[in-house]
């Protein structure tokens, strides 16, 4: 570093440092009341603890924060007695791309939604009822931005008064109704927040006293007069509200739609800053080419804020005091533990359609025992993975015989009914082409217990058709009922040793079937299935390989899965275990009498960004001959790809694979680049079966994870000198058991 560059480092220390020496100190007794005032502003409100940095530097203590979206989360961990620098840490590891998703995780999910997401990954939040279509009040209902909340605002849990948090505190948020500001100084200090940051058709609002809030920005982005209100005789206003945008700029939908939004909050902000008088301070960070969504810069934002309050150094140097004076203000507002929290009581508010007992089965904790936030958390998503309610959430009070545990459920206010979708491609670019488009109306909470009643249909190059009612036998779902109806219809070529299709089959497929299920844990699940039905074969193109007509089948199955994957489509971490044993009898109405055993185990694991997949797919008949209506089809993107669609076809099958991909890119539309490895082969019998005699692939690809589940290109390359190329969207490795 030179000389030049050295100096400009250090020159805001040394001015910072010399006003401390030289200016005189507010005595004690005469020192004025401060309020810090928080504008909103997205990202850019982590400059608001830069400046907060400067001020424990240069010694100001704080009597009294306000804060408006962004700064009100600021706002509200500093008057909760959090050091600086632990706010500063907790913005650095935050993952802020959860904040602005819904869903817990897959892995909270019931292994019966599981079951489902490879089909219909698509749930766009539209609800069904006999009065239309429905949508919810914003793209995020806010659930997990709840439980970050929840977390960053523990040790003021039980406080319900903001005047008694270490520095008082207000929150401001705007009624949707009026227009109107909303001062909030009482509550749950993590609600008054979510309140204050709902950012209008982002974030749903939030119910609270009657009134529906969204972000505070649309009222008053810089609350100065609420600080007047409480009483300060000297206001630190920190503002980052956007700049107007120059008409060169204005150039797509999106930039006028911003540019509305900016006039809103600057026109009130403006109001704002004409309130503030001499004495005051107003600190304008420099973030000019930083926008609110710029949540993963937060090192530079919070220098960007120190930076620019220690050029005001010279107006906050009257408002520092003593070394002794300032020790004592800390010590006054340090952050109080918590404590063991033992929960005397639960409350559940707000579940009309479903039974209290239905949450209360669902919750762990128990009375008499200290509150267990990881647990109840986890319990929290997996009643929220059952996908009735908007927000699953919790406070804590205090009360004569203890803390009472609340938990708040809002259910959708576009449900009960939902419609979900689903896309299916795939392409080897040699004839051979798959297009499904497929959609789900789930109508949920037909009874206290939950019952559940399910229809849905694909169209296109497989036809399926399924509906089901869900029963669960007891309110903690542990025994289940599931009937069902279902039709499919499979097209399937045949080929000869050498490889040349000889055949085209079209199978179809009508069953009813009866299953008595139990959860084991919340990723696993047993049922043993009792299936009635036939299959047809209905066309064959070129040589016979089937005879015409309808085979009858009956028979009962028992099937073992445990899936804790955390994606459907591209999994990084988690595993899949299934096994299925069938069971065909001529006295369940079956014409064949056959037993089969199917079973798929699924491993993944992620190291910064790599992934590897291990795979095992086996089936086996141990008795009787199924038929070719109960054939194995292997060939096809991933289940040994260098070979077409149903190439490799036997009553017997096994598959071994392995891959390994490397993830790049941000986490908005992440992108990959692999390779695997395939090998297995399909036998009329197992005494056949062998390594020897087994076809190997092995394939390189790349694609982009999207809200359909990956689109990939891959090239296969086999073992016989042949390679093959795919286009493929959505694609889960699950499909080979289900």
């Amino acid at each position: 570093m030179n000389r030049r560059n050295r100096w400009a480092t250090i020159a805001p220390w040394l001015l910072t440092a010399s006003l401390l020496l030289l200016a005189p100190l507010a005595p004690a007794e005469e020192r004025p009341r401060v309020g810090l005032v928080l504008s909103g502003g997205g990202a850019k409100g982590m400059a608001h603890v830069g400046v907060l940095r400067v001020l424990e530097e240069m010694r100001i203590p704080v009597d009294l924060v306000v804060g408006t979206s962004a700064g009100s989360a600021v706002g509200a961990l500093y008057a909760s007695g959090m050091p600086v620098s632990d706010i500063e840490q907790r913005f650095i590891e935050m993952d802020w791309l959860s904040s602005f998703r819904d869903d817990p995780g897959r892995v909270y999910k019931p292994v019966r939604r599981k079951q489902d997401d490879w089909r219909f990954p698509v749930v766009p939040g539209i609800g069904v009822r006999a009065d239309g279509l429905h949508v919810g009040g914003g793209l995020i209902a806010g659930q997990n931005l709840g439980f970050i909340l929840n977390e960053l605002t523990r040790n003021a849990a039980l406080v319900e008064d903001f005047d008694r948090l270490p520095i008082p505190f207000r929150a401001v948020a705007t009624d949707l109704e009026t227009g109107e500001q909303v001062v909030i100084g009482e509550g749950n200090l993590s609600e008054a927040i979510r309140a204050s940051m709902s950012i209008p058709g982002v974030y749903a609002p939030v119910e609270r006293n009657g009134q529906l809030l969204v972000d505070g920005g649309v009222a008053n982005n810089l609350p100065v007069s609420v600080a007047r209100e409480m009483g300060a005789d000297v206001i630190i206003a920190i503002d980052i509200t956007d700049s107007l945008m120059q008409t060169d700029e204005l150039r797509g939908a999106f930039s006028v739609v911003g540019q509305l939004t900016t006039i809103m909050t600057r026109r009130n902000t403006d109001q704002q800053l004409d309130l503030l008088a001499e004495g005051d301070v107003l600190i304008r960070p420099d973030l000019e080419g930083y926008t609110s969504a710029d949540f993963y810069d937060a090192p530079v934002l919070f220098e960007l804020g120190a930076s620019t309050a220690r050029e005001h150094g010279v107006e906050l140097r009257p408002l520092s005091v003593s070394r002794k004076a300032w020790a004592a203000w800390r010590d006054s507002i340090a952050a109080q533990d918590a404590g063991v929290e033992i929960i005397s009581r639960i409350d559940i508010e707000d579940s009309r359609r479903l039974a209290r007992d239905f949450l209360k089965e669902r919750i762990r904790q128990r009375t008499g025992e200290p509150l267990n936030t990881t647990q109840l958390e986890a319990d929290l998503k997996r009643i929220y993975g059952l996908g009735y309610y908007e927000i699953v959430s919790y406070s804590t009070s205090s009360s004569p015989d203890g803390t009472v545990l609340t938990i708040r459920v809002q259910e959708k206010s576009w449900g009960p009914n939902y419609l979900s979708f689903g896309l299916n491609y795939e392409d080897n670019f040699d004839g051979e082409t798959r297009f499904n488009l497929a959609s789900s109306l789930r109508m949920t909470e037909l009874n206290e217990l939950g019952g559940e009643w399910q229809t849905g249909v694909q169209l296109g190059t497989e036809p399926w058709l399924r509906t089901q009612w869900y029963q669960p036998l007891d309110y903690g779902y542990e025994r289940f009922l599931v009937l069902g109806g279902e039709y499919s219809r499979d097209t399937f070529s045949q080929f000869d040793a050498s490889g040349t299709r000889i055949a085209e089959v079209d199978v179809t497929f009508r069953k009813a079937d009866l299953a008595l299920g139990m959860e084991i844990g919340g990723n696993a699940e047993i049922r043993l299935i009792y299936a009635r039905g036939y299959a047809t074969v209905d066309e064959q193109i070129g040589q016979p390989v089937a005879p015409e007509g309808s085979v009858h089948q009956g028979g009962m199955a028992l099937q073992l899965v445990h899936d804790s994957l955390d994606d459907t489509f591209f999994p990084r971490a988690g595993g899949f275990a299934g096994l299925r044993g069938r069971f065909e009898r001529e006295g369940l109405g079956s014409d064949r009498e056959f037993d089969s055993v199917t079973g798929l185990a699924l491993g993944t694991e992620s190291w910064k960004g790599l992934t590897l997949t291990g795979l095992v797919y086996a089936h086996a008949v141990t008795k009787g001959t199924p038929g070719i209506e109960n054939a194995v089809r292997l060939g096809g993107f991933r289940r040994l790809s260098a070979y077409a669609p149903g190439e490799i076809t036997g009553d017997n099958a096994l598959m071994v694979s392995a891959y390994a991909s490397q993830t790049f890119g941000g986490p908005l539309l992440p992108w990959f680049v692999g390779a695997g490895f395939e090998a297995g082969n399909a036998w009329s019998s197992l005494d056949a079966a062998g390594w020897d005699s087994s076809v190997k692939s092995s394939s390189v690809f790349a694609g982009v994870d999207t809200f359909l589940g990956p689109v990939q290109l891959a090239a296969a390359y086999n073992n016989e000198d042949n390679w093959t190329a795919y286009l493929n969207i959505g694609f889960s490795f699950t499909q080979l058991f289900y």
